[in-house]
């Protein structure tokens, strides 16, 4: 039992070995053409495809639409009940169909013509990734260009493909299923190229790690990419004193805010900060003494400071650096805007 698993996932491994290999030869030229496709798309992409390729396509739109590039999945049977309306001019469709005859999804062919639609397809034609007759023109639009006078491979091309304004290859020697039938290496095939699709856009978009995070705020993940501005104290809830403030208010001041700190502040602009450890250390030193000054006498000047913009990673890293439990947040001009702090960041499991 243990080949026939060693076998299925060998055979997928040289699906996916010749489609990079089509990728970078006899297909760059029609992917570059999709990615062009996708990349001006005013609307959204629309993906579909009917039974293992439906699930396969409803994976590529939630990759594509978490990498910067809005999509929608849209179910062919649903879509000739009435769905079909999602899909506008401005979309572009990505057809996902092993054999490119499914029936469901050529049903819908003349509706995608008459809205003047492109289409992107993905089939098992082994046509080495055909380009229609559209082309992105360098101000974005498509113009047409001539049709193809040949296709490699040995194969005629299936009806979405020949349809299409761009048909990739997602042919394979064979599936990993021991009768030849379950859809083993085509899906996973499909799975690949759509992942290269939607990462070379993001690529080409200059979708960064901050658009990331913005896309994912939930869950694990989103909590560890989670900003500091989400996690500061702000507001009535920032402790902050002037320098001219008396200890035992400045003392008060702490003990009221629960955060064991408090800024020192003239006007707006952040110009020291007192701790809890600075307190202690000024009541060893000096005794009673201390209560009789300000806040300006007892400061830390220069403290660590973070923007509000700055991920909640940048900020542990920044206190475990310095061994502090907080940070006061500044904008423009050193303006405080409020305080993280060590506890706020175990919400993020980064701690």
């Amino acid at each position: 039992m243990k080949n026939i698993g060693e076998n299925v996932v060998r055979i997928e491994a040289e699906a996916l070995r010749a489609l990079a290999d089509r990728i970078g030869g006899p297909m760059a030229a029609a992917f570059q053409q999709a990615v062009d496709l996708l990349f001006v798309c005013a609307g959204r992409v629309v993906v579909t495809g009917m039974g293992k390729s439906g699930l396969i396509a409803r994976k590529i739109a939630a990759t594509l639409s978490s990498t910067g590039t809005p999509a929608l999945y849209l179910h062919p049977v649903e879509a000739l009940h009435g769905d079909l309306g999602m899909v506008v001019r401005g979309d572009v469709v990505l057809a996902l169909s092993a054999s490119g005859e499914t029936e469901e999804i050529l049903a819908l062919l003349a509706t995608i013509k008459r809205l003047q639609v492109p289409l992107i397809a993905m089939t098992g034609d082994a046509i080495g990734g055909r380009s229609g007759d559209r082309e992105i023109g360098s101000s974005g639009d498509l113009t047409r260009s001539p049709a193809p006078s040949a296709r490699t491979g040995s194969t005629q091309a299936s009806t979405l493909a020949a349809a299409a304004d761009v048909a990739l290859d997602c042919s394979i020697a064979e599936e990993a299923c021991s009768l030849g039938l379950a859809p083993t290496a085509s899906t996973t095939t499909m799975l690949a190229l759509g992942d290269a699709l939607a990462v070379t856009l993001s690529e080409k978009r200059g979708f960064k790690e901050e658009d990331f995070a913005n896309l994912h705020p939930g869950g694990k993940l989103g909590k560890r990419l989670a900003r500091v501005e989400s996690l500061m104290h702000s507001g009535e809830a920032l402790p902050r004193v002037g320098p001219q403030t008396k200890m035992p208010d400045v003392i008060y001041e702490m003990s009221r805010k629960k955060l064991g700190v408090t800024a020192v502040v003239d006007g707006e602009k952040l110009v020291g900060v007192i701790s809890d450890g600075d307190l202690r250390r000024l009541l060893e030193k000096r005794g009673k003494d201390v209560l009789d000054l300000t806040a300006g006498e007892c400061m830390t000047s220069n403290p660590r400071t973070i923007t509000a913009g700055e991920f909640a990673a940048t900020a542990l890293a920044l206190m475990e650096e310095k061994k502090i439990t907080s940070l006061m947040v500044v904008g423009a001009g050193g303006k405080l805007e409020g305080i993280v702090h060590l506890h706020d960041l175990w919400s993020t499991e980064l701690v």
